[in-house]
């Protein structure tokens, strides 16, 4: 699996790769549900964040959404905060399906968001906290 990793982030990268496929290998990536995976999809997301691309952050949250779950939402919500310009639809979804998934697990990972020292952070953890039940 990580071999298939490294692929996907190769193709990320790339401005020419087939975004049918990259997204084929995303949610092939996802499926596994290999845990293992999460320290490096992390520092992945991390690097899509610094490098300032939206796109990989959107693939790459979807993975760890799927593989990390409820557990994955400071993560998500850390990476939502920070504006690179695009509407992350794709993102804002995983991050309300989480909510929805286990609402007492993730009042608990979103509450102290809220006070976080970013207002950044602390307003996305408040959005995301709208969605339980």
């Amino acid at each position: 699996m990580t071999d298939l990793l490294t692929r996907l982030t190769e193709m990320l990268d790339d401005l020419d790769a087939d975004v049918d496929e990259t997204i084929d290998l995303a949610d092939e990536i996802a499926a596994s549900g290999d845990a293992a995976l999460l320290p490096r999809l992390q520092a992945e997301l991390d690097r899509a964040l610094t490098e300032r691309n939206a796109y990989a952050r959107e693939l790459l949250g979807g993975v760890l959404a799927a593989i990390g779950g409820p557990d994955a939402l400071p993560t998500l919500i850390r990476a939502s905060a920070v504006d690179l310009g695009d509407d992350q639809d794709g993102l804002a979804t995983e991050i309300v399906d989480l909510v929805q998934a286990d609402p007492k697990a993730a009042r608990g990972l979103l509450q102290p968001l809220t006070e976080d020292d970013d207002l950044s952070v602390a307003n996305r953890a408040d959005w995301a906290l709208r969605f339980l039940p």
